[in-house]
């Protein structure tokens, strides 16, 4: 079965944690699992001219897995027009902290004699989500003065990628 939409998970909310007072296991998430995103900063890290934000404009959640499509995305523009790593510092600035849990409902013929329906539904771990508050860069990019147009054209390509309309700040 394939991911639910992101719409299941964007909205900012204090999520619920279970406490157990009888049974104590039953108030941790067991096993999170492996965030998509493994690298945050790609390039040199040395003196630039300027630097380039991602700023999101709303609260929102962001899952891994829309992260990491828009980190690749902005890299693969990046190293076509500026070269393999070396002309410019990209940084991914948030963190998938966030555990996204999903009670699965069995569908079917004879699926309500096994189901428990919302009953102790608190839900498997299903993947990880970064908190971002309005106002707060998403992406860092450092660079020459010669490819800020470049730069611009890989953020605008990332933020398609995300669940939040974006603005690109210029320092």
């Amino acid at each position: 079965m394939g991911l639910r939409p992101g719409r299941c998970y964007t909205k900012l909310q204090r999520p619920y944690t279970r406490q157990s007072i009888h049974v104590p296991r039953k108030g941790y998430v067991k096993g999170v699992p492996k965030a998509k995103i493994t690298e945050f900063q790609l390039g040199k890290d040395k003196t630039y001219e300027n630097r380039l934000y991602l700023v999101s404009t709303r609260d929102v959640q962001i899952r891994h897995n829309s992260l990491e499509s828009a980190r690749v995305s902005a890299i693969q523009i990046l190293e076509k027009h500026l070269g393999k790593l070396s002309d410019f510092f990209f940084k991914v600035r948030v963190y998938p902290h966030q555990v996204l849990r999903e009670n699965s409902m069995a569908t079917g013929a004879g699926a309500d004699r096994f189901q428990q329906g919302m009953r102790q539904s608190f839900g498997k771990p299903v993947g990880t989500a970064a908190r971002v508050k309005k106002g707060q860069a998403i992406l860092e990019i450092r660079v020459n003065k010669v490819g800020i147009a470049v730069v611009k054209k890989a953020m605008k390509q990332a933020q398609y990628k995300l669940p939040v309309p974006c603005r690109i700040v210029v320092e």
